[in-house]
């Protein structure tokens, strides 16, 4: 199928596919819009099982990016970048500077940033051969901890919602996928109160959690059978789908991770199923508005950057109270809100 004929291009601007022969380098880079401003998304490195999933993960992600940023008020367009190969084979100071110069001949179209395996280190590698970059240490630094704050709102803001209040002590909450992000989401959610189950491919992540916030562990796929309250999907995307939304047990679907519904009906889905589903652009964008606050004028303030960030709880408020006026699922009311602000400005 041509790049074109794909659902998920949605009429994208530009489409690049990059390569350098000497590091090895095999990237997209993908910019849906700059209607808002530059595009700007994360770059992510990851091992693909083909070149067509690349092309699928990168499209859909930009154009998230796209209506990420309009929900989140910030003045960028949306797009996204993918390097294939494996993090722990590719990954070289040469590589880094190689995708810098495919950045650099974008000329300010596209903005990177951190994603999944791209570290600060990395984004200031990509820095030495261009300036369209974001998310550098001694400006905005790591957004982690931002995209941890808004997902963690975003599930107070979740569970007001459904049972009317914000207090999630004795809590049961199901994390999947314990990365940076997942880390310090589990982090507040502890001190909040709430009892973590806690899954992850990589066995050192659970342990940590497990022995850092008293979570217990649960196998891969037994994570989705759970009798828990919240389901918080914070690894890679699609897993809220035909066969697990029939498992699910939680009244609640909030997490960090990008494209949590594995195709757009399984929002509906949901909502008929009573669960109260956070639209994943919206509760995860803490670490895109922490970045904007990097371009802001007179430097980086993290003040206003966390202001802005509490912000989720009142923008996911306003999405669930508009989806049970309209009967319609918080994805597609999400959807509208993006598209309401992409036209008529911010």
């Amino acid at each position: 199928m041509s790049v074109f004929d794909q659902v998920e291009f949605d009429n994208h601007e530009n489409v690049v596919f990059c390569a350098d022969k000497e590091t090895g380098l095999k990237a997209i880079i993908a910019v849906h819009s700059t209607k808002l401003g530059p595009a700007v998304g994360g770059c992510r490195l990851w091992q693909y099982d083909n070149n067509q999933d690349a092309i699928y993960d990168v499209l859909r992600l930009s154009k998230g990016m796209t209506y990420k940023n309009a929900v989140a008020r910030l003045p960028f367009g949306g797009g996204k970048s993918v390097i294939i190969g494996d993090a722990k084979e590719i990954k070289s100071e040469a590589l880094f500077k190689a995708f810098g110069r495919h950045l650099e001949r974008l000329g300010g179209a596209y903005y990177s940033a951190e994603d999944v395996n791209i570290t600060c280190d990395d984004v200031a590698i990509m820095n030495t051969e261009t300036d369209y970059v974001l998310g550098l240490e001694g400006k905005s630094g790591n957004p982690s901890p931002f995209t941890a704050l808004g997902t963690f709102l975003g599930i107070k803001a979740a569970y007001q919602h459904k049972h009317g209040h914000q207090d999630l002590a004795g809590v049961k909450v199901a994390v999947q996928g314990l990365g940076a992000v997942a880390y310090s989401l589990c982090k507040h959610l502890h001190e909040a109160g709430a009892e973590l189950f806690v899954t992850d491919i990589n066995t050192a992540s659970v342990e940590r959690v497990v022995n850092d916030f008293n979570a217990i562990a649960v196998g891969i796929d037994d994570i989705y059978d759970l009798d828990v309250d919240v389901y918080a999907p914070c690894a890679l995307g699609a897993t809220v789908n035909d066969e697990t939304i029939a498992r699910l047990k939680a009244s609640i679907i909030a997490g960090c991770a990008n494209n949590q519904l594995a195709e757009s009906r399984h929002g509906e889905i949901v909502r008929e199923k009573g669960i109260l589903y956070a639209p994943d652009y919206v509760i995860n964008a803490g670490g895109i508005i922490n970045v904007y606050y990097e371009t802001a004028e007179g430097g980086y303030n993290e003040a206003a950057a966390t202001k802005h960030v509490e912000g989720i709880f009142d923008t996911l408020t306003e999405i669930f109270k508009r989806s049970e006026s309209e009967q319609k699922s918080t994805h597609l009311i999400a959807d509208e809100l993006a598209q309401e602000i992409i036209e008529n400005g911010l």
